[in-house]
């Protein structure tokens, strides 16, 4: 009785958290570089001399589907996306380093080059600001070149290249505002095997029709673990009461 009580309350006090994932998906499901949040359920005994017959349903830690994106292209100077595997590198408030592969960049007012989120893209040598008044070209390397727009200048000039970089996907973990960083919390080396598509972004690798499904199924768990503590409470009843006509 006890492990049908336990398994079957935690069970669906995961199962809405499970939801919650899955909603969150559906959300993202046209969020530029978005990478799929998964949860799975594991079995976990109560430990104690009077609860050997007890166990607890968890939330293993969440994980994530690197599989690429659809990509699509935009022919705008300012959106990239990722061949591949790899990630963006970006620098947060805090000074940390973060990865991404949310490609629509932009300018900032003083020419510094961010995410739409506002976050600062990092070069192999820091931040980087494109001169005022210029066309911007990024290469496939990362490289980003620069035009100024006055006519009598035809010289291109190589101001920086964005920090690409490709960790293990078992090093990283998804932080709360949807970035990626090392599990050890260090910063990733610079790789030369990531490649950029100029003029193109990567579309969320959620599939909405699976989501969906997903749902349902999550829903249907939902109402047959509240049966479950309902035939437990009368199961718990009946034997109650049978009890009191022997007594």
């Amino acid at each position: 009785m006890d492990r049908l009580i336990y398994t079957a309350m935690t069970g669906a006090l995961h199962t809405m958290t499970q939801q919650a994932t899955v909603s969150h998906n559906l959300a993202n499901v046209s969020t530029t570089g978005y990478r799929t949040q998964s949860d799975t359920f594991r079995a976990v005994p109560v430990y104690g001399e009077s609860l050997p017959t007890r166990a607890f349903v968890l939330d293993s830690t969440p994980q994530a589907d690197f599989t690429p994106g659809a990509i699509q292209q935009t022919d705008r100077p300012l959106d990239v996306a990722i061949q591949g595997s790899g990630w963006i590198a970006v620098q947060l408030e805090n000074g940390e380093e973060a990865y991404t592969r949310h490609g629509n960049l932009k300018m900032d007012p003083d020419g510094v080059l961010q995410t739409q989120q506002g976050l600062d893209v990092k070069g192999e040598t820091g931040s980087i600001t494109i001169p005022p008044d210029s066309h911007i070209a990024i290469g496939r390397d990362g490289n980003i070149s620069v035009l100024p727009t006055d006519s009598r200048v035809t010289a291109v000039s190589i101001i920086g290249r964005i920090k690409l970089v490709d960790p293990p996907t078992d090093q990283l973990v998804r932080g709360e505002d949807g970035l990626f960083r090392l599990k050890d919390g260090g910063e990733a080396p610079a790789s030369e095997e990531v490649m950029l598509i100029e003029g193109a972004l990567e579309s969320s690798n959620v599939n909405a029709v699976s989501e969906m499904v997903k749902m349902i199924t999550l829903a249907r768990q939902f109402d047959m673990q509240m049966k479950m503590l309902e035939s437990a409470r009368q199961n718990a009843q009946q034997a109650s009461e049978i009890m009191t006509l022997r007594g």
